[in-house]
Formats: structure tokens, C-alpha cells, sequence
């Protein structure tokens, strides 16, 4: 089982200092993707960097002007380009006359567009500076590392709080479920590998885009990768038992979750098939596909 946290005290458009260094304001956009709301993250004092700034909401962005007023904003940072992250970057950047960073949008967007898929993809999205895994930003007191880890997308970066020796780590790690990965911009190798990355780096706190924090990191990143290890053998188990499609075996799969989350669900169990596939345990007729038949080979 992961220990999910999901207790979290906050109130819509408030700036709460949640540790020496950061403070966040929680945008006012709950749902089944995005749990409480997008939490933005402000690093430092008198000159600060931005994280996630999140969605276009007229009341959230002058909550973020508010509890940034009388600072200066050296780096709008973002770490990938879905909806409840990245829309407000460029119009906060300028108010502040600020750059954003981050990595941009895959070319081919790469992307589902059936309804029910997160929160969707901020196609458009490009930043001012194109990040490289190990580059740092900083200011009076603060020092951020890039550290890369595509899989939930294949542009997503994460933020390391050097003082604190902390990680902002955007949807990859979340501390109230599990992270939905989507093919084919998602990808089920890469997220094993960067899960394993930041495992290694022993960070004390995570810090996710969306609901509390979590503290006990080994653990949880343990567990996480135990629950895809699981499923992974539940999709080899449900193979075996008979089921050729991924729509087959969703509602067995997932008896238990929401059914509005099932649609996404499908596209996790895609990904792993796509990854059962190249390690040659399961085959399929031509390339991989969500409507694909499969089998044990």
C-alpha cells in the first residue's frame, strides 16, 4: 500500500509560508486530476522564483500578484506543460518582467484528445530558456537544480531546493495518488528510470504540484514503484486469464477507483503494455495500440 498524505490545510488564494523558504497558493481548480487545486510554489524572499504557476484564472493570478507584490520574480519556472500548470508562466513572467523556464511542449503534442485525460495539454506552451538536467538557477539565499525526469510526459523537470534539500517535483511524485502516465507522450520506462533518479538523490521533503507534501521520501518512492510493479503483474495475470484488450480488463483492474478516472486508467495500462512489449513478455499484432489485442508470449 502507499502511504498517500492527503491531509492539507490551506485556503483558496492564500499564501502560506510552508517552510523556511517557500511559501504556495493554492489555485482554486479541484478535480479528480488535480486533487485540492494546483499548488504554486514561491521560493526565497525580495527575489523569488515562481513554480507552476498553473491555470489561467483571473482570481488565482491576482492572488499570485498579491502575495508577490513588492518582490522581484528573477525565474518563472515550470515543469511541464499541462493546463494546471503552465497557462499562467508567460502572463506572470511579464507582469514581473520575468523569463520562464522550463522545457517545451514535444512538437507533435504526442497526446490523446479523448475527454476525461487530465487536465489537458497546454499545447502552445514554450519557455523563454530551455532547461538541461543539472542546471542551476538562484538568488539572495536560494539555489534550484533542473532534474529532469520524463514519464508522466516526455518534458516534464523537477526542482531541487539545494538549502533545503528538497524537490519541487511537479506531477511526477504525488503525494495523494498515483501519477497517470499517457502515452505515447508518457512513457512507462522513462517514469521507472526517473523514479529511480530520484530515489537516489535522498531528498528529505517532496514538494508536488498538487496536495501535501511528503516527508518520508525512500518509502513512498518504494511503494510507488511496488503499486506499477503490481499492476504490471496484474496486467500479465489478467493476459493469462484471458483478456486480449486493455478496455477488457480496466474495470477489473480498476474496481475500485473512480470510473471518471477509468479513461486515464486505460492509457496507464497502455503504457505498461507498450513496456511489456519491448521487454518481449508480451506480444502484440504490429505496433502497440490502445485498442490493440495482446497476449502472454
Amino acid at each position: 500500500m502507499i502511504p498517500f498524505v492527503r491531509e492539507l490545510e490551506f485556503e483558496y488564494g492564500r499564501c502560506d509560508q510552508v517552510s523556511p523558504l517557500i511559501r504556495r497558493v493554492i489555485a482554486s481548480n479541484p478535480g479528480p486530476f488535480t486533487y485540492t487545486g494546483t499548488g504554486v510554489y514561491i521560493v526565497g524572499r525580495g527575489e523569488v522564483a515562481v513554480i507552476d504557476p498553473g491555470p489561467d484564472i483571473p482570481e488565482h493570478f491576482e492572488a499570485l500578484k498579491a502575495a508577490l507584490a513588492g518582490e522581484r520574480v528573477s525565474h518563472v519556472l515550470v515543469t511541464h506543460h499541462h493546463l494546471d500548470h503552465s497557462p499562467l508562466a508567460h502572463p506572470l513572467a511579464e507582469a514581473f518582467g520575468a523569463k520562464v523556464h522550463g522545457l517545451p511542449a514535444p512538437a507533435d503534442h504526442g497526446e490523446a484528445a479523448s475527454p476525461g485525460l487530465e487536465e489537458g495539454a497546454d499545447r502552445r506552451f514554450r519557455p523563454d530558456v530551455t532547461l538541461a538536467d543539472g542546471d542551476l538557477l538562484s538568488g539572495p539565499g536560494w539555489t534550484l537544480e533542473a532534474v529532469t525526469t520524463p514519464g508522466h510526459t516526455s518534458n516534464h523537470i523537477c526542482f531541487a531546493l539545494k538549502e533545503e534539500n528538497a524537490l519541487f517535483c511537479g506531477d511526477h511524485i504525488m503525494g495523494w495518488s498515483t501519477t497517470v502516465i499517457t502515452p505515447p507522450d508518457g512513457d512507462m520506462g522513462d517514469y521507472f528510470a526517473s523514479l529511480a533518479k530520484v530515489r537516489a538523490r535522498n531528498f528529505d521533503v517532496l514538494w508536488p504540484t498538487h496536495g501535501a507534501p511528503v516527508r518520508e521520501v525512500a518509502p513512498f518512492i518504494d511503494a510507488y514503484v511496488a503499486h506499477r510493479r503490481g499492476r504490471e503483474a496484474q496486467i500479465l495475470e489478467a493476459l493469462g486469464a484471458g483478456f486480449t484488450t486493455i478496455k477488457a480488463m480496466v474495470p477489473s483492474l480498476y474496481a475500485t477507483v473512480d470510473p471518471r478516472l477509468h479513461p486515464a486508467a486505460a492509457h496507464s495500462v497502455f503504457a505498461h503494455m507498450i513496456q511489456l512489449v519491448r521487454e518481449g513478455r508480451v506480444v502484440t499484432p504490429g505496433e502497440p495500440g490502445l485498442e490493440s489485442e495482446y497476449r502472454l508470449a
